[in-house]
């Protein structure tokens, strides 16, 4: 059923090239552990141990406070199509947000999304599958571009004004750093 590896291989990174949504999780020292459902063209796998997502603004900046305190990130995707399987990514994680010389190179790496606000990039330090066989079958639709026109229509005042009042504080009060270090 199951099996740990190393790290990602060529069949694993073609099951998650073809997933619409996965989910990241994340957890600071104490206080609430995060899940978060992403979607969009917002993740890249880079190796057989790296991978980078795009993070675009949301209600909660929760992964950005988690991952400054603890840098643990796990990362999963289900088949809802074809053959079942969770594939899960565990490793550490380092957030970067524009202010970061390193900014143009890991946000280079996707197409500008509205609303971007910062990158994570993981070290994989444990590949998991299983089996996955009681995770229900799926229809993709299309995805939602609400968030997405919901964003182009904001200056980036406002979309700074919304972070300030949104995004610097994770709901345990840990600062995210959003626009300083």
């Amino acid at each position: 059923m199951g099996k740990k590896l190393e790290s990602i291989t060529p069949v694993l990174q073609d099951f998650i090239e073809r997933q619409k949504i996965f989910f990241v999780g994340t957890a600071g020292a104490e206080g609430f552990v995060n899940v978060s459902p992403k979607g969009m063209d917002s993740f890249r796998v880079l190796g057989p141990n790296k991978v980078a997502w795009l993070n675009v603004t949301g209600s909660g900046n929760e992964s950005a406070a988690h991952v400054l305190e603890t840098p643990r990130m796990t990362l999963m995707f289900c088949a809802f199509e074809g053959p079942p399987m969770i594939l899960r990514l565990y490793g550490k994680a380092r957030v970067y947000h524009r202010y970061d010389p390193e900014w143009p190179e890991v946000s280079g790496l996707f197409d500008p999304l509205p609303g971007t606000r910062q990158v994570f990039v993981v070290d994989v330090d444990l590949v998991q599958t299983s089996c996955g066989m009681a995770v229900p079958y799926f229809d993709y639709q299309e995805e939602r571009d609400d968030l997405k026109d919901w964003a182009a229509k904001k200056t980036t005042d406002q979309l700074e004004a919304y972070w300030q009042q949104k995004n610097t504080l994770s709901l345990d009060g840990k600062p995210t750093h959003i626009f300083e270090p």
